[in-house]
């Protein structure tokens, strides 16, 4: 037998766990005796307290009962009366009933004693005299007793007891105690079985709630869970969070597959329009590998060539880059912000890299107190992206031939939107390809751009909810450009953003 196996084992078999109605009957079984057997012991307590207020009330009776007959007895005692004295001992006893009574002259010799009394090794108490009664428990071989010591005013003086065993009362306590008893032993079982029958009924819609989700198809996601109203709030506010989590999944899982699809549109598209430049680059590569010789001038325009064919693929990449950004940004990018911010910003970098070309942006908005209080629920990168395309476009193709461009920017307020204008001096656009300039990678002829500027425009005008139209120039000459944008207020940034959005696969902007 070969020992250099390891004998192949399943997985451990999982502990069976539990149920809810089975712990909570099982809670109530060892709980409710317990709140039995305390609440039995205090009303035990007090049970027991009662019946001792009984028997002193019971020896204070006595002692105002039998204490004419104790004063004639002393009387009688101290006037050496033996027939008197008897009959006053008879009528004492007679008058004590159930207790125990003893009596003592001023000098403390016992003159009778009948009925229940402590033994004579008992230390009895001794009242003052003008103490109306002293209330004590006595103990004596093994036993309590409960003695009034009263004493005895007059003529002749003396004390009186009056006394009673304290087991009196057990009989009556037992019966207490073994009630209290039994009705713990009943209530362990009783309790249980009623908890778990109520258990079972309350945990009912727990149960339907979770073999619902066990038997629930992963590709059905959110739609493929429904749930009906319990009317018990813990398993809604369970089903609820259910539901919102399968939501939650739905969207991630689109979004993975939105993202990953953009990328293999990213993937084919640059493969697609790289492959023009690329074959450019590399014949010229060719040319000047083949023809070291060349001429200084030939040799400039090939150069020339490969310069404006990099440029070219470094533009459509960034472009590209940027339009698969905004087919993935989440809604947690968008914020309250003014659109008067990210313009001024494409302004002065416009300004830096082209100075030749004149930007007007004394209209109202940009300067004036129009702009003030503007507020779009907008994506700042996103809106910048807007404003640099759309000036870049004016400044190259919006100016008359051998004159740089001049364009002028307005920002203003209009019927709950904020509109952005972009005008330049240009040819203008027909209008019959005014619609077309947002398709991607349109380009018009001559043009040394990507074809994706307006189309990056559009894709963040439609992410911000708004629109954007090509029109002619106020001057009658040039093209306008017109963005609007819906306001909200600085406490209300509720627009959602587009369920889908395939910018980088699909063409056109009517989407």
């Amino acid at each position: 037998m070969s020992t250099g196996e390891q004998p192949v084992t399943g997985p451990a078999p999982a502990r069976r766990s539990m149920s809810l109605a089975t712990r909570i009957a099982t809670g109530a079984a060892l709980l409710v005796p317990l709140l039995v057997l305390g609440t039995g012991a205090l009303l035990l307590g007090l049970v027991t307290h009662d019946l001792r207020s009984q028997q002193d009330t019971r020896l204070r009776d006595r002692a105002a009962a039998v204490l004419p007959a104790t004063r004639a007895l002393l009387s009688a005692t101290r006037q050496d009366r033996p027939r008197v004295e008897q009959n006053q001992r008879r009528n004492l006893l007679d008058d004590a009933l159930d207790v125990g009574i003893r009596v003592a002259d001023a000098n403390g010799d016992r003159i009778t004693e009948g009925g229940p009394v402590p033994g004579p090794a008992a230390v009895l108490p001794q009242p003052a005299p003008t103490s109306p009664g002293v209330l004590v428990t006595v103990r004596a071989q093994g036993r309590a007793w409960r003695v009034l010591a009263r004493p005895v005013t007059g003529a002749d003086p003396g004390t009186l007891w009056v006394t009673a065993p304290v087991s009196a009362t057990n009989p009556q306590v037992d019966a207490v105690r073994g009630r209290i008893l039994w009705a713990a032993v009943l209530a362990a079982p009783t309790s249980g079985l009623l908890a778990y029958a109520l258990a079972r009924r309350a945990t009912a819609p727990l149960s339907r709630l979770g073999r619902r989700a066990a038997a629930l198809d992963p590709r059905a996601g959110a739609g493929g869970f429904t749930h009906r109203r319990s009317g018990i709030r813990e398993v809604d506010e369970l089903a609820l969070a259910l539901e919102s989590a399968l939501a939650r999944y739905d969207h991630q899982v689109a979004r993975t597959g939105q993202a990953l699809e953009t990328a293999r549109s990213f993937s084919a598209a640059a493969s697609h329009e790289l492959r023009t430049p690329l074959m450019s680059l590399q014949t010229n590569l060719d040319v000047l590998d083949a023809h070291p010789d060349l001429p200084a001038a030939d040799r400039a325009d090939i150069l020339s060539d490969l310069r404006d064919d990099h440029r070219r693929l470094l533009d459509l990449l960034t472009a590209l880059r940027t339009l698969a950004r905004g087919d993935l940004v989440e809604e947690e990018a968008f914020a309250v912000i003014d659109p008067a911010e990210p313009a001024a910003a494409a302004v002065a970098e416009l300004r830096r890299r082209r100075p030749e070309v004149t930007v007007d942006t004394t209209g109202p908005g940009l300067t004036g107190a129009d702009v003030g209080g503007l507020r779009v629920h907008g994506w700042e990168a996103g809106l910048r992206i807007v404003c640099d395309n759309l000036l870049a476009n004016a400044a190259v193709h919006g100016h008359r031939p051998g004159e740089p461009a001049r364009i002028a920017l307005g920002l203003r307020r209009e019927a709950g939107q904020a509109v952005l204008t972009v005008d330049d001096d240009g040819p203008g656009i027909p209008a019959q390809d005014r619609a077309a300039v947002f398709d991607r990678f349109h380009r018009g002829r001559n043009s040394p751009g990507s074809g994706l500027g307006l189309t990056l425009v559009a894709q963040q005008v439609a992410l911000h909810r708004g629109t954007v139209t090509v029109t002619e120039s106020p001057g009658g000459t040039g093209c306008r450009v017109e963005v609007r944008l819906p306001l909200v207020g600085q406490d209300a940034p509720t627009l959602p953003l587009p369920a889908r959005r395939d910018w980088i696969r699909a063409t056109g902007a009517g989407r």
